[in-house]
């Protein structure tokens, strides 16, 4: 097969790029390359799949030099032409959507940032669909649009509509035009809600990469909410998997669909959503430990309450995804923080 993977200059993308090519699919990787973060993790990502940063043009394809399935280019999602024009040449079979604005409190002092590229991008990636058809959209959603929601585990059947950050309206909002476009061109769509992914190569946003930094500095770690938290944490290898066996699963219209009493998370047309993560929410503090194990030292901790946009919870039920793909996230937390304690001492040189 012949896949459309985005954000492959960042974490989820950079890896599932990687299994496809491992198991032999053809892979075209685009990403924008801004600055959210470390720009200079971004391209050591891809400097691994064999794109070095000074052969890399914007607009331009550029051949990897290990992997010769393996393609990349840079490119701004929120301009259609580029990208009406790239899915023409290609003629891809599948796409995998996983560029996007992360981080929930960022949206909080930069809105218009998730607009252009949650909203707009998404709208391209759907129109380009629908003018060049592929088997299969598969797009990056967030546990984030559980907001308010305090049943436990979330469930895809259930209500999400009192998000709780702009980052989380986006990632609904994803889910609902992807709904629209399945029922008014046919394009079988599967949104993915992804529950706090962690590993090597991972964000320096995100809480495992804060820690190990500051604990390495002998600096204070900032622990939320007092400590009293739990995540859903979920191996990023385990989240990969669970990625390509939906990708090779196209959605399908429900059968069962009850119009009186309709299933938010399927649907009379090819459409799908999905909880992706570990479905056994780990204790922050054990989080932690853990990572105090792998590195060996003990952590400084600065209790602090709760922030806006945060949630105190989650747990993942993926009872459907286990049905429907054989999905079964397989690395305990201990495991998953030591590659990446071990993955960041090497490539920090610490």
């Amino acid at each position: 097969m012949k896949y459309l993977v985005t954000g492959t200059a960042g974490f989820i993308g950079f890896h599932v790029a990687q299994q496809l090519l491992d198991r032999g699919d053809e892979v075209v990787g685009l990403d924008i390359i801004n600055d959210y973060y470390d720009v200079n993790l971004k391209y050591a990502r891809l400097e691994h799949m064999g794109i070095r940063r000074e052969n890399i043009v914007k607009g331009e394809l550029s051949q990897s030099e290990s992997l010769p399935a393996y393609r990349f280019i840079q490119l701004d999602l929120s301009v259609k032409e580029s990208l009406l024009e790239l899915f023409s040449t290609e003629k891809f079979d599948k796409v995998i959507h996983l560029a996007a604005q992360a981080g929930v409190r960022y949206s909080l002092t930069n809105p218009e940032v998730y607009i252009e590229s949650n909203i707009v991008a998404f709208l391209n990636i759907l129109e380009a669909c629908r003018f060049h058809p592929v088997q299969h959209l598969v797009y990056a959603s967030s546990s984030s649009v559980y907001g308010s929601n305090e049943k436990m585990p979330f469930s895809t059947s259930d209500s999400v509509d009192h998000p709780i950050s702009l980052y989380a309206a986006s990632k609904k909002s994803n889910e609902l035009m992807a709904h629209t476009y399945s029922h008014l061109f046919n394009i079988p769509t599967t949104g993915l809600r992804f529950f706090t992914v962690y590993g090597p190569w991972g964000r320096p946003d995100m809480a495992l990469f804060l820690f190990t930094e500051a604990i390495l500095k002998g600096e204070p770690i900032q622990v939320f909410n007092y400590g009293n938290m739990k995540r859903d944490f979920t191996y990023i290898d385990d989240i990969v998997t669970g990625v390509i066996k939906v990708a090779d699963r196209a959605a399908s219209p429900n059968p069962d669909f009850d119009a009186q009493n309709p299933d938010p998370g399927s649907s009379k047309s090819p459409y799908k959503v999905y909880n992706i993560g570990n479905s056994a929410p780990v204790l922050l503090m054990d989080y932690i430990h853990a990572v105090e194990k792998g590195l060996g030292r003990e952590a400084k901790m600065n209790m602090l309450p709760l922030q806006p946009g945060d949630v105190p919870a989650s747990h993942a039920d993926v009872s459907d995804l286990v049905r429907d793909t054989g999905y079964q996230p397989a690395t305990p937390i201990d495991q998953g923080v030591k590659s990446f304690t071990d993955w960041y001492l090497d490539y920090y040189k610490k």
